[in-house]
């Protein structure tokens, strides 16, 4: 097969991809406690778009109905392939930029950060300002940086991060990061419910104010980190060479990490904590497609808004509904687990 043709078959799939995802959040507006048919949701979303609204009817559809659908439902879905599409393309950029499948944005303490920092704004009532959503926000960014910056202290011997030391430093501070949080709770027993909020991870809250920061966000760092990927798919050959050609890796790596920590700031202030995203769809890309960056950044961002949306829309079937950080965790821990022991296999 030639480049031309393959290069056609992989656009085909992203499209593909992208058309699934809206058709799974079509799909998922309509799953909740109020039953609405799919045709009533479609009737509800063409009626407020212009020039298409006067050729439906809409005397149909209760008011109750309406309000479900735009103002509860569908910005919580919509964050939901925010999310995913945010946190998978950080995951795939972190595998990228130092060649390891077990890098993602939870396991390397930055989620764990970032939700410090959304944990400590809520305590000091930083929470109930700019709507509810711009200091946290701030807070939460701030924090993800910090971690960063921290684990990759931690981490660096010299001029280079070890690989052990990067995930051993993650675990930890993610680790000291969640303890705070346990003791913020301990003392602020009355903000023990939005706490325990951002550690579960949930989006069953979640606004149009929260969605029209959080996309724009999502969307921008996504694009910012697969315009790099042939700097990743170099990097990935060896930093040496890659100094070679003419790649500024320390500059390049900085830039990744800044935008990345945008990424997940924005995603934690809206969820809370939603770990492994970033860890399993990166991954499966990658045994699907191989390792070329350019191929794996999209695909793990489409593949991370179909998974997210999908555990979503599951979270919402039981009768008592269950945060959507819990559903991913019980997905991606034993993931995890079988990623460590194939690694282990190798190095036997």
């Amino acid at each position: 097969m030639s480049f031309s043709d393959k290069k056609y078959r992989y656009r085909f799939a992203l499209i593909f991809g992208g058309l699934l995802l809206v058709l799974l959040i079509l799909t998922s507006v309509t799953v909740g406690a109020a039953n609405i048919s799919l045709l009533d949701t479609l009737r509800i979303l063409i009626g407020r778009i212009p020039f298409l609204g006067g050729f439906v009817s809409g005397g149909e559809v209760s008011r109750t109905h309406e309000l479900i659908v735009l103002n509860i439902r569908l910005p919580r879905v919509i964050a939901a392939a925010a999310i995913g599409i945010g946190l998978s393309a950080v995951g795939a950029t972190y595998q990228g930029m130092f060649a390891n499948p077990m890098a993602d944005p939870y396991v390397l303490g930055v989620s764990a950060g970032a939700a410090l920092g959304a944990s400590i704004a809520i305590v000091m009532g930083a929470d109930k300002i700019v709507g509810g959503f711009g200091l946290t926000t701030a807070a939460a960014f701030i924090f993800a940086l910090l971690t960063v910056f921290i684990v990759f202290s931690i981490a660096k011997t010299g001029a280079k991060v070890s690989n052990t030391h990067l995930l051993l430093a993650g675990v930890a501070v993610s680790f000291f990061a969640s303890s705070v949080m346990s003791v913020l709770m301990v003392l602020n027993r009355d903000k023990v419910a939005n706490i325990t909020y951002w550690m579960m991870g949930s989006i069953a809250f979640t606004s149009w104010k929260q969605v029209i920061i959080l996309v724009p966000l999502v969307i921008a760092g996504t694009i910012a980190v697969c315009v790099f990927a042939r700097e990743l798919n170099i990097i990935a050959a060896g930093e040496d060479g890659a100094r070679s050609l003419g790649v500024e890796v320390e500059k390049v790596k900085k830039v990744l990490l800044v935008i990345c920590s945008v990424i997940v700031a924005a995603c934690v202030a809206v969820s809370g904590v939603i770990g492994f995203v970033g860890l399993i769809i990166p991954h499966t890309v990658r045994l699907i497609s191989g390792s070329d960056n350019r191929i794996v950044l999209p695909f793990s961002a489409i593949g991370g808004g179909i998974f997210l949306v999908l555990c979503d829309t599951i979270s919402r079937i039981p009768t008592a509904e269950i945060p959507v950080g819990v559903l991913t965790s019980m997905f991606g821990a034993p993931y995890f687990i079988s990623i460590l022991i194939r690694s282990k296999k190798k190095v036997v």
